[in-house]
């Protein structure tokens, strides 16, 4: 029942304890997350050598892989093993969990093996196997091997799968950056012989998937559901994943309104509705958030703070941002992380008091990780400083961080300045280090689903008209005193070819699309997965002058809200 005080009470009333005593008591504390209890109470139990069997070696690995500690969850099976133990299906659960936390495939294989010969049935039928197999299917996900996962799921017939089985497959693809798989295998819950009924964790992980895509309608499809079978009421975390998913979907002022509605809210429903003032540049209603979150007595943590100087950074609030970091430590005993290290660099580098980012990296009581050179970079380019630019390179590829995105910052460096030579450098090293660059990719939701567009594209169906409006509206807006920004063409060519190559950018695409497919005075909706170019950001903002639609476009960094000449990030982006 969870009354572990009363429980120890009549444990310790006890002249003579069994191994079942002992076990109760370990069992109960892992079960309420009382971990360090259960812990010592293992260890005590060996001191006084109290013959250990299955079920405590058990609720102990069970305890260590709940907490994320896969790899003291492996230590304690390996020493059960010495004692000659056999391990029970609830240990191989736990252990292949714990695998899955640290990613230890290898380690995870060798349980698969083991579970084949000693605990599966040849024919599945066995009411155990099906637990296992969604332990193995969640251990594959977890360790990057999608792919062995699925093929684990598709070989269970769909009678035999139970709502755990969709959770783990669905939220392997959430994670994994499967969000189209996992939304596409969703709505087959549903289609089964045997309904299947999602749980709140089914719900989450869809929601998740959605959030990423930025899959507004299908989004507001499982709100629907939610809503029918009443799961908001009983489950928090499911309303702070639909807060969430609004936000990263654009709609932010539905993402209020769910949390209006709350009637409980924890420190993650504030740190969400953060989060989505932050990504659409509204940091003073983060800083709002804060202060009232503060009031009803919640305690802030170091994701908060992550949170507020993102928002700080997206908006502007220079001094508000370094306050809040300054107050980490002092106020709250918040140590930083790179993180937030980060965040406060990115923030001067966009306020172009870069010497002071310099400052504060070389002050650091960490060695500044990727994360942080990339930041620093990022204001390199804003305000075209090669030299910092270059020195914050050089020690990304110190540090042997091969992303594509450093090398695309410095070279649009490069190109700001025109040291085309060094441009062709940069395309060099990346061909001869196996770094590729990702395609610039766009996709806009309309009622017929969601049309997908990268760079040049040509491939769609309505590709002439796409092309015919596109051209009328970049006509239009150069009659109002649009210029292409060709330094955005990072080629060595002449100025009239730099525009054609502006001219065909995904989010212009994606752009004439929506207009071709949108009912007047209807957003129209973009995400990118690629920071928006600033030839595209200037195009846009004219376009919004002589469309009768709000353009709300997310882009790798936060979200733009165009509308009759004017956007929400106020150039800080």
């Amino acid at each position: 029942c969870g009354m572990m005080e009363e429980a120890k009470k009549v444990f310790e009333r006890m002249k003579v304890k069994d191994v079942v005593s002992w076990n109760a008591m370990v069992t109960g504390y892992s079960r309420i997350g009382s971990f360090e209890d259960a812990f010592a109470l293992f260890k005590k139990m060996r001191q006084e050598n109290v013959k250990l069997n299955v079920v405590t070696w058990s609720a102990v690995i069970a305890g260590y892989a709940q907490r994320g500690h896969g790899h003291e969850a492996l230590d304690v099976f390996r020493q059960m093993q010495f004692c000659g133990l056999e391990p029970n299906v609830v240990t191989l659960v736990s252990l292949l969990s714990g695998c899955a936390s640290v990613g230890a495939l290898l380690l995870g294989k060798e349980t698969h093996c083991y579970t084949i010969k000693r605990v599966l049935s040849v024919d599945g039928s066995h009411p155990d196997d099906l637990m296992v197999i969604n332990a193995l299917i969640d251990m594959y996900a977890k360790c990057k091997s999608v792919d062995v996962a699925r093929v684990m799921f598709d070989a269970i017939a769909p009678k035999n799968r139970d709502v755990a089985t969709w959770t783990v497959m669905i939220g392997s693809y959430s994670q994994n950056g499967g969000a189209n798989d996992a939304l596409a295998l969703f709505p087959q819950m549903f289609q089964q012989d045997k309904l299947v009924k999602p749980n709140a964790f089914t719900l989450s992980c869809a929601l998740m998937a959605c959030a990423r895509l930025a899959a507004l309608r299908f989004g507001r499809q499982i709100h629907a559901y939610v809503l029918r079978n009443q799961y908001e009421m009983l489950i928090p975390f499911v309303a702070n994943c639909l807060i969430d998913m609004y936000s990263r979907s654009g709609d932010i002022d539905t993402a209020r309104v769910v949390f209006d509605n709350l009637k409980q809210r924890n420190v993650v429903s504030w740190t969400s509705l953060m989060t989505g003032y932050g990504m659409h540049g509204l940091g003073d209603k983060a800083h709002w958030a804060f202060d009232q979150m503060r009031k009803e007595g919640l305690a802030p943590d170091g994701v908060t703070f992550l949170v507020l100087l993102y928002a700080c950074s997206h908006s502007g609030m220079v001094d508000q941002g370094l306050k809040y970091f300054d107050s980490m430590s002092k106020e709250f005993g918040i140590s930083a992380r790179a993180e937030h290290y980060a965040c406060i660099v990115d923030l001067l580098g966009r306020a172009n008091r870069l010497d002071e980012a310099v400052e504060l990296i070389e002050g650091m009581p960490m060695e500044p990780t990727p994360i942080i050179w990339v930041a620093l970079l990022n204001g390199c380019r804003i305000h075209a400083n090669v030299e910092l630019g270059e020195l914050a390179a050089n020690r990304l590829l110190e540090l042997e961080s091969e992303k594509d995105g450093s090398y695309t910052l410095l070279s649009n460096i490069y190109a700001n300045a025109g040291r085309w030579k060094d441009v062709a450098r940069i395309r060099s090293l990346m061909k001869h280090t196996g770094v590729k660059k990702r395609p610039g990719c766009s996709w806009v939701q309309g009622k017929e689903g969601t049309a997908t567009f990268f760079v040049g594209d040509r491939t769609h169906p309505q590709s002439q008209k796409i092309y015919e409006i596109l051209a009328g509206l970049v006509q239009r807006i150069k009659a109002m005193g649009y210029v292409p920004q060709t330094s955005f063409a990072l080629h060595d060519v002449d100025d009239e070819e730099k525009g054609d190559l502006l001219f065909e950018h995904s989010e212009k695409l994606a752009l004439a699309y929506g207009i071709l497919t949108t009912a007047p005075g209807t957003p129209i909706r973009i995400t990118k997965n690629l920071r928006i170019c600033g030839d595209c950001h200037s195009a846009i903002t004219f376009i919004s002058m002589i469309i009768n639609h709000e353009i709300i476009l997310r882009d790798s960094n936060r979200f733009h809200h165009f509308k009759e000449g004017s956007c929400t990030c106020k150039g800080y982006w």
